[in-house]
């Protein structure tokens, strides 16, 4: 969606030739396996007369994570985690209503700054927050299954 990331970073959507393309070039790089903190020697250009770049391991594997999605179509950006978000745009990303969110940041459970009249979320924080949600959801899920399973339900 659009509106979950800040209006100044580019969204790419991928058509179907560069989710292929991306698909192919996904597959070609997996094999790449780095040890953390080395970097990657890149050429640029389709001949001997192409520059060459050394990037870092990390950046070589947000590429390939970029490209992945890419394969599958999904819309891509890179937004740092520094970045402050609307509320609608925090929402969003939760897939919850702005009003709820708005209830959580009154509660302190995500933190958030007031920007003349209106608050803003940092990424990260927002993100730690989704992390412990989900991991809250996962627990209550696996309890649940683990007593189905105690009681014979056939789950």
């Amino acid at each position: 969606m659009a509106s979950q990331i800040p209006s100044h970073f580019e969204m790419v959507t991928p058509n179907q030739a560069d989710a292929e393309l991306a698909r192919e070039s996904s597959r070609s790089l997996a094999a790449c396996k780095l040890p953390p903190g080395t970097g990657i020697r890149l050429r640029l250009g389709d001949d001997d007369d192409g520059e060459s770049i050394v990037v870092p391991a990390s950046a070589f594997r947000l590429f390939q994570n970029l490209l992945t999605e890419m394969s599958q179509g999904n819309a891509v950006t890179l937004v740092p985690t520094q970045a402050e978000l609307t509320t609608q745009q925090a929402a969003d990303i939760l897939n919850v209503s702005r009003p709820y969110l708005v209830k959580l940041l009154d509660e302190g459970k995500i933190p958030s700054r007031l920007v003349g009249q209106y608050r803003r979320v940092r990424l990260d924080d927002l993100m730690v927050y989704k992390s412990r949600d989900d991991k809250a959801r996962n627990d209550v899920l696996d309890q649940l299954s683990a007593d189905a399973q105690d009681q014979g339900m056939g789950y």
